[in-house]
Order: structure tokens, then sequence, then C-alpha cells
């Protein structure tokens, strides 16, 4: 479990396919504090450290998580959110964030707007009926507020203010247009949707 407050930047130092990708990432994280088998979010992905050295860990990315993330996410050289999972009675500064991806979205504009950045991302309708201004999103495991919601053809798009903090602590200062991005939806976004398919699919039943 997670809270989608980022404590690092971690960079893909090296990429080596051995039946699942072994990614070996760059941290300031104190490794001697990270176990092996300990969870550690990656831009948004929940992964397991099956490596470690001073100043490095490795985790093994399968060709499912490969997948149904973001496209060149595991590139050498690639900078990723990081954030180890939470601990009994640490803050939770964000929102519960379980580090899986639930879809991808694109973005469509970068603009100044004050001091902060206005991201707009596009969904896909697999994320659409789960965002709502004001509620929360997880994107490249950042929690976020959702300012705005547009529905059109093309799909969902909503909007993020990014603040000059959030920036320089996350990758979203070199955010750009076209960039794919990890989304999760709420928790309680997700429990809303398991009960609304039970219950379309009890009333299908009954029919």
């Amino acid at each position: 479990m997670f809270t989608g407050i980022v404590t690092d930047i971690g960079t893909i130092e090296a990429v080596e396919q051995t039946g699942d990708l072994r990614v070996r990432i760059a941290t300031s994280y104190d490794t001697a504090t990270v176990d092996l088998g300990a969870s550690i979010a990656c831009s948004g992905v929940c992964l397991t450290v099956v490596d470690k050295g001073p100043g490095w860990f490795a985790v093994d990315v399968s060709g499912e998580t490969v997948s149904r993330t973001a496209r060149d996410q595991w590139t050498a050289g690639r900078r990723l959110n990081l954030e180890r999972a939470l601990k009994l009675g640490d803050e939770l500064g964000g929102h519960i964030v379980t580090g899986h991806v639930d879809g991808l979205g694109e973005v469509t504009e970068v603009t100044q707007e004050g001091g902060s950045h206005r991201v707009t991302i596009l969904a896909g309708p697999e994320i659409a009926p789960y965002l709502a201004a004001k509620g929360s999103v997880t994107v490249d495991g950042v929690s976020l507020t959702v300012n705005s919601v547009e529905d059109g053809p093309e799909g969902t798009r909503f909007g993020l203010n990014i603040i000059p903090h959030t920036a320089e602590v996350t990758t979203f200062a070199d955010i750009t247009e076209g960039q794919a991005v990890n989304l999760e939806i709420d928790v309680l976004a997700r429990y809303l949707q398991r009960m609304e398919r039970y219950r379309e699919r009890t009333q299908h039943g009954a029919a």
C-alpha cells in the first residue's frame, strides 16, 4: 500500500532481458534499509526488490506489466517516481494507492498557469467513469486532485494543476505533450466499480 507521495526520483541504469525484464534503478534511498522482497512503487507500478547494492536496487518486470504500463517506461535513462511501501503509523499525506495500473492516459496539453503547470490528460473508457472533479487520481505514482473533467468524442480529458513543489520532487518537471502516463483510480472508485458490475450481473441473471 502507498500514498502517492513521491519520496525519490530514480533513474533506470540498465535493462536486461532475463525472461522477464530485470531493471536496475539508481536511487538516493539508503538501500541498507531496503529488504529484498520489499515493495517499491516505480511511477505507479508496485514492484518487488530482487537485488540491491549501494545506491541502486533491481526489480523484475513481467511481460504483462510491460504491456499495461506507459510505453518506453522501462528503458535506460528513464526517470521514475519512487515511493516505498507505507508503514503502520506513517502519515497518509496523499490518498490510498495500491500500485496497480488501471489504464493509460496521454498528455494532450501542458500550459503555464501562474507559477504552476496546467496538465490535461486524455483517459480511455476504462478510466473515464471513475474520474470526478475534486476527486483523487494517481498519475505515474503521484497522488493528485482532479480539477476538471470533460467528456468528448475522443474520450475523457481531465485537468490537473501541478504546483512548483510537486514538479520539483517528481518527474512532472519533464512532462511533455504526447507522453503516455500510468493511471490508477481512487480505491473508493475501485469498490464502486466492483459494486456496479456485481449489480449489473445480478440484474441480468434475474431477468
